[in-house]
C-alpha cells in the first residue's frame, strides 16, 4: 500500500504526461477531493525541525529520545512517535561505533626491551624545504629508555649512510642486541659480523638474522 502523499504524486505524473486529473484519478483509484489535499504537519513540523537538527548536530551521540527531552526542556511538547516520525523524515541516526581493532592472539608479538641498548630502532621522517627541496630524516632510538640517539638529515641517505650512522652510534653506546627497522637490510651491510633485526612489519612481527658489523666480536646475537 502506498499514501496518500505518493497517490497524489502519481497523479501529478500522470497529470504530466497529458492526461486530465478526472481521468488520472479514474486510472488510480484516487478521489479527486484528496488532490488537492495540502498537509498542514509540514507548517506545524517546522518550529521544530531547525532546534531537533542543531541538537542532533551537537550531540552526536544522542538518540531521537534524549534529543526529544532536550526540545521540551526549550518548550516543544513531543510525544514519542512524532518526535520519532520527524526523526526519520530528516534522515538522522546515531552513527555506529567503529569497532576497535583487536590484535590476533596467534600474531607473534613484537619484542619488548628489557634495559639499555636491548633494542635500537631507526625510521625515516621526510619533510619539505621552503624551496620545495624534499629532506630525509634518519632517527634512530633506544625503545627501552626513548632516548633518541641520532637524528641524521640530508637531502637523500643511502645505505651506506645508515651503517655509518649505525657504527657511530657502536663506538659511543655499544652495540645493541637488536635492532628494529621497517626498511629492510641495507644492502652494503651484508659481509659484515652478525646482529639480529626485527622488522617492523605492519602485518607481522618477525625476527631474523641478517649479516651487519655490529658486534667486533664476531658473535651471533
Amino acid at each position: 500500500m502506498v499514501g496518500a502523499r505518493v497517490r497524489r504524486q502519481q497523479v501529478a505524473y500522470a497529470e504530466g504526461r497529458g492526461l486530465s486529473r478526472r481521468r488520472a484519478c479514474a486510472l488510480l483509484s484516487v478521489a479527486r477531493s484528496t488532490v488537492g489535499y495540502v498537509s498542514r504537519l509540514v507548517a506545524r513540523d517546522a518550529p521544530v525541525v531547525t532546534p531537533m537538527r542543531t541538537l542532533a548536530a551537537q550531540y552526536p551521540r544522542y538518540g531521537y529520545r534524549t534529543i526529544r527531552i532536550f526540545l521540551e526542556r526549550q518548550g516543544h511538547a513531543l510525544g514519542t512517535d512524532r518526535m520519532y516520525r520527524l526523526w526519520r523524515q530528516a534522515g538522522l541516526q546515531v552513527p555506529r561505533k567503529r569497532p576497535r581493532r583487536r590484535v590476533a592472539a596467534r600474531r607473534p608479538r613484537p619484542l619488548p626491551p628489557t634495559a639499555m641498548n636491548h633494542v635500537w630502532a631507526y625510521d625515516f621522517v621526510f619533510d619539505t624545504c621552503a624551496d620545495g627541496r624534499t629532506l630525509k630524516c634518519l632517527t634512530v632510538i633506544d625503545e627501552f629508555t626513548r632516548e633518541c640517539l641520532a637524528i641524521d638529515v640530508a637531502g637523500g641517505i643511502r645505505s651506506g649512510r645508515v651503517i655509518e650512522v649505525l657504527t657511530q652510534l657502536v663506538s659511543l653506546h655499544g652495540a645493541p642486541r637488536y635492532v628494529r627497522s621497517d626498511n629492510g637490510l641495507p644492502r652494503k651491510s651484508r659481509g659484515h659480523r652478525q646482529t639480529r633485526l626485527l622488522s617492523a612489519d605492519r602485518n607481522q612481527q618477525t625476527v631474523m638474522c641478517i649479516t651487519k658489523r655490529f658486534h667486533p666480536d664476531g658473535m651471533t646475537r
